[in-house]
């Protein structure tokens, strides 16, 4: 039987759950970013001023300006917000895991068993509800934007039907 890394010599032919806890502590991180060009004809700072009160032209913004002039501008506000969130909510239970696993590391100052899991626990349940919290807003961003489609079903469809009609193949007669 192999030992683990830094297991004392002495170790039993089984399992101390005592020793050997279960932890998650995994060597990597996840970092996310996002990359936006801002396009508005101005050269930096002393450029052009953005069209809607200066919130456009932050180009380390992580949501478009919140200028709904068009059912596409809700359709990817909603989008992004729900693309932002579910990141964030998965980088936010990632790091409960981590918090709750190194926690657990940490002897319970009274000896008591499983004093140390359970404090780690309590601790990490916070980040755990706020992970839950970023993938609510995440549904309720995708929500947003069905329920605006259903609220404005006849507006929409009254433009869609307006704007293009469906074009099928045509009889050019003119060539013979």
């Amino acid at each position: 039987m192999t030992m683990p890394t830094g297991a004392p010599s002495s170790a039993k032919s089984t399992n101390d759950s005592a020793k050997f806890g279960a932890s998650f502590a995994p060597a990597f991180t996840v970092n996310l970013s996002q990359n936006k060009t801002n396009n508005n004809g101005g050269g930096g700072r002393g450029g052009s001023v953005p069209a809607q009160g200066g919130r456009g032209g932050h180009p380390d913004a992580l949501l478009p300006p919140p200028e709904f002039t068009s059912p596409s501008d809700v359709r990817n506000y909603c989008n992004a917000l729900r693309a932002l969130m579910v990141g964030i909510s998965f980088e936010v239970a990632m790091g409960a895991e981590i918090l709750k696993g190194v926690l657990a590391t940490v002897p319970d100052p009274e000896g008591r068993i499983g004093g140390s899991k359970a404090r780690a626990w309590r601790v990490s349940r916070k980040l755990t509800k706020a992970a839950d919290s970023a993938a609510a807003a995440a549904k309720n961003a995708a929500a947003t934007y069905a329920k605006f489609q259903q609220e404005y079903e006849e507006e929409i469809n009254r433009v869609k039907h307006r704007a293009r009609k469906p074009q099928g193949p045509r009889m050019d007669w003119a060539r013979q």
